[in-house]
């Protein structure tokens, strides 16, 4: 029988070791990747893109194997949260899933071999403590990638479901959602709301002169300056075409004249340093909550009615 403190003088003496070679261990597993392609998407980067945080993790693994302690992969730790974001820079860089868990499999295997080689200095109890303690965290690992991968993903989904692709802004349901929760919030608190709704006046033109992609470069240049003079409480979309809206939470009469002027010279000085055509001029409509309106619905109707009332003649 080997003691307990002969059982934790080897696994520090091999915790040591581990941690001594992460680098090279780390370069091994990268190496059992590219070998029949098992992880094709290593094929496309650098060394250090190859490695991640492969490193790293075999450093904590060399930990472990000395101080168990399974809080440090709980939801939350740092090295969970290190798990999660080396699979979300993965899955940013084209990884699937199964490459994500092969990655670490791998390195099992190369960490394994390491310690086998070292097995004659360990008896067979030590061998299955080292065993299990790598396996545990390992597995612990996986499972923080595979729920980090996951959590990108869908993130990426809801926003997409979300936004307009071109523009970057919410498109016209998110918006009016958004809204409706901005006007229960003014409700509580009594604050007012202005909503201007907003569309260019000569797009058309646009699109028949100079073309399709021009005028998508138009529209997105008109959402970039909308989101510039915005503040970060207030929020804009694209309601669809060339229209778009945004709303002002906690403010005056003035508000919404004062911003429709900020975007009127900043798209002024964009017309005049040549970056958007001498058509993109817009014509908008205030509303403001409650004093003109009490719902979204009687909001958007106002500021339309109004947008129509400011178009200048022969506007599209």
């Amino acid at each position: 029988m080997v003691s307990t403190d002969e059982t934790a003088a080897a696994l520090r003496e091999l915790s040591a070791e581990i941690e001594a070679e992460a680098w090279e261990l780390a370069l091994a597993a990268v190496e059992e990747g590219l070998v029949d392609d098992q992880i094709p998407s290593l094929q496309r980067l650098a060394r250090a893109g190859q490695l991640g945080d492969v490193p790293s993790f075999i450093v904590e693994l060399a930990r472990e194997l000395i101080d168990p302690q399974p809080e440090r992969l709980r939801r939350g730790s740092p090295l969970a949260a290190q798990a999660r974001e080396h699979a979300r820079q993965r899955e940013a860089l084209g990884f699937a899933p199964r490459e994500i868990v092969t990655e670490l499999l791998l390195l099992r295997r190369v960490l394994w071999r390491f310690v086998s080689e070292r097995a004659p200095e360990l008896d067979a109890g030590q061998v299955l403590l080292v065993e299990r303690r790598l396996n545990d965290t390992i597995d612990r690992l996986v499972t923080e990638c595979v729920v980090g991968y996951f959590d990108r993903a869908t993130s990426e989904l809801a926003h997409e479901a979300r936004h307009d692709q071109l523009t970057g802004l919410l498109h016209h349901h998110a918006f009016v959602h958004e809204l409706e929760l901005e006007l229960e919030r003014a409700a509580r608190y009594q604050h007012g709301v202005t909503l201007a709704f907003m569309d260019l006046d000569r797009f058309k033109e646009i699109n028949d002169t100079l073309g399709h992609p021009e005028g998508d470069r138009v529209l997105e240049r008109v959402a970039a300056t909308l989101r510039e003079s915005l503040r970060s409480s207030d929020l804009a979309g694209r309601m669809g075409g060339d229209e778009f809206a945004f709303y002002l939470v906690e403010s005056d009469e003035e508000s919404g004249p004062r911003l429709l002027a900020r975007v009127t010279n900043r798209l002024g000085e964009l017309i005049a340093g040549g970056h958007l055509p001498a058509a993109c001029k817009f014509s908008a409509g205030l509303a403001r909550f409650p004093e003109e309106a009490t719902d979204v619905d009687a909001l958007f109707r106002l500021a339309d009615r109004r947008l129509y009332e400011a178009k200048p003649p022969n506007a599209d």
